[in-house]
């Protein structure tokens, strides 16, 4: 039971990568806190599963099929909330895919710019159609979904890597550009988390996320640091990276 005012009524967030996993959780948990929201992914059963679990909640949900390497598409999503809504107050860039653990001298090419354009074409394409909306309304937040990759590397993980490490650029600069408009543009780096992308916890375990102490978590464990991150006052954090690793990310 909500025992405290929400802290996101009245806004309107759109949360890309909304179907299932980190986008899922952050989505439903932006809506319990008053927000209404636009759920995009490519997969259509899955972001209007989501939109159900919004609304038998009691929340606004909007369900909108996003390619996000379409620019289109893209543009579409963010007028069909803006018309549905009203407005655009929290954009939370999540879309992304996890490429192929290969090392560069056997890797895809092909495979390499799927991973690119998913990763960081269509952050691109995303904060280019919400800027505008985003200062309509004199303030907002821009949430981008970064890895720990992306600032440190991982052998066999370059076109992943490289992708998160441009987003982290873009991040600062949209940041720097935005600063006069009072939006702010935060980079999230989730840490190991077990989703579909990732595999099995026990998995993850054996594997990359094998690391000691490492903290691996649920989608809804990332919660608390989206909600702090779309409820911070208009002049407040920009161009900063927060991570849930335990190691230096």
């Amino acid at each position: 039971m909500q025992t405290t005012d929400p802290q996101l009524r009245g806004k309107v967030a759109i949360v890309t990568g909304a179907g299932r996993g980190i986008g899922k959780a952050i989505a439903c948990a932006y809506s319990r806190e008053g927000a209404a929201v636009c759920c995009a992914a490519r997969t259509v059963p899955e972001i209007d599963a989501t939109v159900q679990d919004i609304m038998a909640s009691g929340g606004q949900g909007l369900a909108v099929p996003t390619d996000v390497t379409q620019l289109t598409a893209v543009q579409e999503m963010v007028r069909v909330t803006v018309e549905t809504f009203g407005g655009l107050d929290i954009l939370v860039i999540n879309a992304g895919v996890s490429g192929k653990e290969r090392p560069v001298e056997d890797s895809d090419p092909e495979a390499w710019r799927t991973t690119l354009e998913v990763n960081l074409l269509g952050a691109y394409y995303c904060a280019q159609a919400a800027i505008p909306v985003l200062k309509q309304r004199g303030a907002g937040k821009i949430i981008t979904v970064g890895s720990g990759v992306g600032h440190r590397g991982l052998a066999g993980r370059s076109d992943y890597a490289c992708s998160k490490a441009a987003l982290w650029m873009l991040t600062r600069v949209l940041a720097q550009e935005l600063w006069p408009y009072h939006i702010s543009v935060n980079e999230l780096i989730p840490g190991p988390v077990v989703t579909s992308i990732a595999g099995s916890q026990a998995v993850q375990r054996q594997g990359v996320f094998a690391i000691e102490s490492e903290w691996v978590k649920t989608p809804e464990e990332m919660v608390p640091l989206a909600l702090f991150l779309g409820t911070q006052p208009p002049i407040g954090p920009t161009a900063q990276s927060f991570s849930l690793m335990r190691r230096d990310a």
